[in-house]
């Protein structure tokens, strides 16, 4: 892929992403990035050795793939800013901003944009990330490769064949980091209340986080196997694992995940309107 790709909004995000592409020897001569923020463009120059700039109509007019990684309140101004140089153009638009529909940005762009909307999460900053990806249909296969295989830089990837699926996504991956912090917050301070010290404790709930999910990532077998295979009849893992079920745990997640997806709903409607 020789795209030349523009990152509007020189974030963590967007900084994440590059750091992927430029490891995956992606050329640092086809990447520019626009900021207002003059010292963040002079670090990430310095980083990557990338091309920067603060004019993002100049910035897209040369550019094959634009990112958007603003923050969602103010991608409708943003893509005001560039409408007009963006016109007559068959430039592919990658928006990473959470919950801003496909339809919105299409209105705010002057319509009829190849437009690919992601949900990335927090651990792409380290390219372990979990990325859901929708087209639209003025999206080519070529362009829709070309979305993949830069989202790829910070993890794995997966299509939604329904945008209101991305809701779903966020719900379970976008937002998710944060559920499993919780629980090893939970796991240290357990851990602590039964005579661990606080690291010990924390660096056990942590190591033990990274092996099970790297079990079920990188093995063949399902959670609820691997999850089968530890609880032995009358052991101690039984007995928490009664315990978790006795107090509703999967209601609990399933509660938790549905109030995600619904708020994800509630702030594409209200962002929307823009």
């Amino acid at each position: 892929m020789n795209s030349k790709i523009c990152f509007i909004g020189g974030g963590n995000m967007a900084s994440g992403l590059i750091g992927g592409l430029i490891s995956n020897h992606y050329s640092a001569e086809l990447i520019t990035v626009t900021d207002p923020d003059q010292n963040k463009l002079d670090h990430l120059a310095e980083q990557f050795s990338i091309n920067t700039t603060t004019d993002n109509q100049t910035a897209v007019q040369h550019a094959d793939v634009v990112v958007l990684a603003v923050k969602p309140q103010v991608l409708a101004e943003v893509c005001a800013s560039m409408k007009d140089a963006l016109q007559g153009k068959s430039t592919l638009i990658i928006s990473i901003a959470a919950g801003i529909r496909s339809t919105d940005i299409d209105r705010w762009l002057g319509n009829n944009k190849a437009i690919v909307r992601c949900m990335p999460n927090t651990p792409s900053l380290i390219q372990a990330g979990a990325t859901g990806l929708y087209a639209n249909t003025q999206a080519s296969k070529a362009q829709k490769a070309v979305a993949e295989q830069i989202l790829r830089a910070a993890g794995i990837t997966l299509w939604v064949e329904d945008e209101s699926l991305l809701d779903a996504v966020t719900a379970v991956s976008g937002s998710g980091p944060a559920y499993f912090f919780l629980f090893m917050e939970a796991m240290q301070r357990a851990g602590s209340q039964l005579g661990l010290d606080e690291h010990t404790a924390g660096l056990l709930a942590k190591q033990t986080a990274l092996g099970a999910a790297r079990m079920a990532l990188e093995g063949e077998d399902e959670p609820a196997t691997l999850r089968a295979r530890v609880t032995s009849k009358g052991g101690t893992t039984a007995a928490a694992i009664a315990s978790f079920e006795a107090n509703n745990f999967a209601g609990i997640i399933q509660q938790a995940l549905t109030a995600a997806r619904d708020r994800a709903t509630e702030l594409a409607d209200e962002l929307g309107k823009q």
